[in-house]
């Protein structure tokens, strides 16, 4: 029994449990693939779930092949405001280490691609101010926001019908203290023809009659016609007018000049003074008194140079006078 059979093959070495399965690194719940990334130097997430103060960022512009890293950081940023928010080049240039230069550029590759508009509107006083939206996914179509909707559940039109934004009523203007009908149809009048001076004050019957009292009160403080047009129609801007009759309505109130002296009962107006030539330079100007000069050419009589201290005045000698003092 003690002698071995040489005919019996030999045993097949036993499997050992120090690591040599072929199928370990399957069952190790992906510790292989978290090795593999070490040793590739890959990126490794190490994630929060947010639940408050946080921003969604599509990869459309987190990852864009076409915005600098300064217009996709500046996007983030944006989006990441609250309504109302002021996001002109000076607020950003003073809030971040970038210059103004820098800024305004990556502004502009966000208007290209859609991420930004901004658009020059005029507000109900008059002022021009710029808009700036914020578009989170360029292209998507968004229907507006309608709080009554919110508040009545689904909207009782009829689709494809959309109702019309209700118009904002025109700033109030100055009243006369006398609104005599003479008075009115005469400002009616020089309102209606302000568009002769410029196609875009063409007003409607309903803005004239808004504005005609505004009117009326710079003709009731004696202001010349021609010079209220002047001051209705001088500098304005250059783009189109959504609503020329606001324009009009803030300039008759911010420009209404003082009441005039006041004069009694029954005195006759004042008549303004006569025309005459300069004899200086023969221009036309007002004066009271023939042969006064214009004021240029009064300046040097006025500013004649006076006689040195001890000076003889008048032809009598400083110790003559002083004797007869």
């Amino acid at each position: 029994m003690d002698t071995q059979n040489p005919s019996v093959p030999p045993h097949a070495p036993s499997r050992t449990t120090d690591g040599n399965h072929p199928n370990q690194d399957r069952c190790r719940d992906g510790e292989g693939d978290q090795d593999r990334s070490n040793h590739s130097g890959g990126l490794l997430h190490d994630n929060t779930r947010h639940t408050a103060r946080f921003t969604v960022i599509g990869n459309h512009l987190a990852q864009h092949r076409q915005l600098s890293l300064l217009a996709i950081g500046l996007a983030v940023y944006i989006q990441s405001l609250p309504k109302g928010a002021r996001v002109d080049i000076k607020t950003l240039a003073a809030r971040f280490p970038e210059g103004a230069t820098r800024i305004a550029a990556a502004l502009r590759e966000l208007e290209t691609h859609g991420y930004l508009r901004r658009t020059r509107e005029r507000v109900p006083d008059g002022r021009i101010v710029t808009r700036t939206v914020s578009c989170n996914q360029p292209g998507a179509t968004r229907r507006p926001h309608r709080p009554h909707e919110e508040r009545t559940g689904a909207s009782s039109r009829p689709r494809g019908k959309r109702a019309a934004a209700p118009r904002k009523p025109l700033p109030a203007v100055p009243r006369p203290a006398y609104p005599a009908p003479a008075l009115l149809q005469q400002a009616t009048d020089l309102l209606a023809g302000l568009h002769r001076r410029d196609p875009r004050l063409l007003l409607s019957a309903c803005d004239a009659a808004h504005l005609a009292p505004g009117a009326a009160a710079w003709l009731e403080r004696e202001v010349n016609p021609e010079l209220i047009r002047e001051a209705l129609t001088a500098d304005l801007p250059p783009e189109p007018l959504h609503r020329p009759a606001a324009l009009l309505a803030h300039r008759l109130t911010t420009g209404l000049p003082p009441l005039p002296p006041y004069r009694r009962p029954g005195a006759p107006p004042l008549a303004p003074q006569p025309l005459r030539n300069c004899d200086g330079c023969d221009r036309a100007f007002r004066s009271p008194d023939p042969g006064d000069r214009c004021r240029d050419c009064a300046v040097p009589s006025a500013a004649a140079p006076r006689p040195a201290p001890g000076a003889a005045a008048d032809g009598v000698e400083p110790n003559e006078a002083a004797r007869a003092c």
